[in-house]
C-alpha cells in the first residue's frame, strides 16, 4: 500500500490588522510581536507529536496565518533549523509562506528565500485601490505590485498570488480587469475566488452590497475562459495553474492525506494504524505560548477527536471532489482503509441528480455537479 504522504501546516496568528471579512484566527500584531517565544512553542509542539509520526518523511511545509512575512528572516531562519533537527525535510520539497504586500523589504526576503522557503502565497485580494480601502488592507495597489517585484528579484520563481472578485460594487469588467493585471504578473499559480461572508466577521454583522448571483456566475464564467485563455488550468474550486505548478501542499488536502498542524488555532488529520484523528490547537497565541512552553504541551490541544468510520466516506468526498480531475478508486481505500461498497449508496443518490462520473478507473464531479458541488458531497452523507 502507498504510504500517505504527512505535510507540515505551521499558523502564525498575528496580522496588522484584521481585514473585515477574515474568519482565520488572527489576531491584531501587539506593539512587540513575541518572535522567539512563539518559535519556541511551535518547537515543542512539534516534539510531541513526533512519536505520532516516527519514520514518516514530509511531503511540504506551508506557513500561514495571520501574516507569517511579519517575521524576521533571523526568526524563520531559527524556525527552519529547528525544524530539520526534528523532521527529515527534502531540501527540494515544497516550503510556502503566507506574505501580504504592507510587509515586504528585499533583503527581509532574501531571507526567507536562502533559509529554504522556495514558494511563497501573496495576499493581493485586488489590485484596485478603491477596493483595498473597503476590504481594510493595509496595502495599495502600488505596493502590491512592488511586492511581486521584490518576490522574483530574491528568488522566488514560484509563487501564488490570491485574487478576490464578487467585491463590493464590482462590475465584470473590473473584476476581468483585476484578474487580467494578476495574470500580467505571471505567477505560476493563482488562487481566484468569490467573496463571502462568514460568521463572526465585521462583513457579517454589515455586510457590504455584493453583486446579484446572475452577475457572480458571469464574472466566474468570464474569468475562467480568460485564464484558461493564458494556459491557466482549473484543478481545484478556486485554485488556477500553469502546467505543473498545482500546489502540492493543498493537494494533500485535498487527497485526505495526513498533515501535522502546529500554532495557535492550527488544525491537524494524522493517520496511525488505521486510525484517523483530528486535532486543533488553542486559538488564543498566548495561552497557546503558556501550554507549549509551560512543559505540559499537550494542553496546547484544544480538541483531538478520532474519526468514526461512518463519517469517512463524507470526509473523504468533501475533501477530494473538489479537484476537477477527481481521483482514482483505489485512492479511497488507501486513505479511508473502507471498501468502495461504501460509496455505493452515496454515489447512486449522485447518479440520480447527474452529479458525479464514476467507473473502475476515476469518480469525479460532472460538468453539471461542479456548479453544484455541496449538492453533491451531501449525497455521502
Amino acid at each position: 500500500m502507498t504510504p500517505i504522504p504527512l505535510s507540515l501546516y505551521i499558523h502564525f496568528p498575528w496580522c496588522v490588522q484584521k481585514c473585515p471579512y477574515c474568519d482565520f484566527n488572527s489576531h491584531k500584531q501587539p506593539d512587540i510581536i513575541p518572535e522567539d517565544r512563539y518559535i519556541q512553542a511551535l518547537l515543542r509542539d512539534l516534539e510531541q507529536v513526533l512519536p505520532s509520526i516516527w519514520g514518516r518523511r514530509l511531503h511540504t511545509v506551508f506557513i500561514g496565518g495571520g501574516t507569517p512575512s511579519l517575521l524576521s528572516a533571523e526568526g524563520l531562519n531559527q524556525l527552519i533549523k529547528g525544524l530539520q533537527q526534528r523532521l527529515p525535510m527534502r531540501p527540494s520539497m515544497e516550503f510556502t509562506l503566507e506574505a501580504n504586500p504592507g510587509t515586504f523589504e528585499q533583503d527581509k526576503f532574501s531571507g526567507f528565500y536562502q533559509a529554504g522557503v522556495n514558494r511563497l502565497s501573496i495576499g493581493i485580494q485586488s489590485f484596485a485601490d478603491q477596493q483595498l480601502q473597503k476590504l481594510k488592507r493595509v496595502h495599495s495597489a502600488d505596493e502590491a505590485l512592488k511586492a511581486i517585484a521584490i518576490a522574483k528579484k530574491a528568488g522566488f520563481s514560484n509563487f501564488n498570488l490570491d485574487l478576490m472578485f464578487g467585491l463590493s460594487g464590482q462590475s465584470i469588467e473590473e473584476a476581468l480587469g483585476d484578474l487580467q493585471q494578476a495574470i500580467d504578473c505571471q505567477p505560476p499559480h493563482l488562487s481566484w475566488y468569490q467573496l463571502t461572508i462568514e460568521p463572526n466577521t465585521l462583513f457579517y454583522n454589515q455586510p457590504p452590497s455584493l453583486p446579484n448571483h446572475d452577475l457572480l456566475a458571469d464574472m466566474h464564467e468570464q474569468g475562467s475562459a480568460l485564464l484558461a485563455k493564458h494556459g491557466y488550468q482549473q484543478y481545484e474550486v478556486s485554485a488556477f495553474a500553469q502546467p505543473k505548478q498545482t500546489s502540492q501542499h493543498n493537494k494533500n488536502y485535498w487527497q485526505f492525506g495526513d498533515y501535522i498542524g502546529i500554532g495557535a488555532g492550527a488544525h491537524g488529520k494524522i493517520t496511525q494504524q488505521q486510525t484517523i484523528s483530528r486535532t486543533m490547537r488553542v486559538k488564543h497565541p498566548e495561552q497557546y505560548m503558556q501550554a507549549c512552553l509551560s512543559g505540559q504541551p499537550d494542553k496546547a490541544i484544544a480538541t483531538q477527536t478520532e474519526l468514526a468510520k461512518d463519517t469517512l466516506p463524507f470526509e473523504f468526498m468533501l475533501n477530494a471532489l473538489r479537484l476537477k480531475e477527481g481521483f482514482q478508486p483505489s485512492l479511497y481505500t488507501e486513505r479511508t482503509f473502507l471498501s468502495l461498497s461504501s460509496l455505493e449508496q452515496g454515489l447512486e443518490k449522485a447518479d440520480e441528480k447527474q452529479l458525479i462520473i464514476h467507473n473502475n478507473e476515476n469518480i469525479s464531479l460532472s460538468s453539471h455537479g461542479w456548479n453544484f458541488l455541496d449538492e453533491a458531497v451531501e449525497c455521502f452523507l
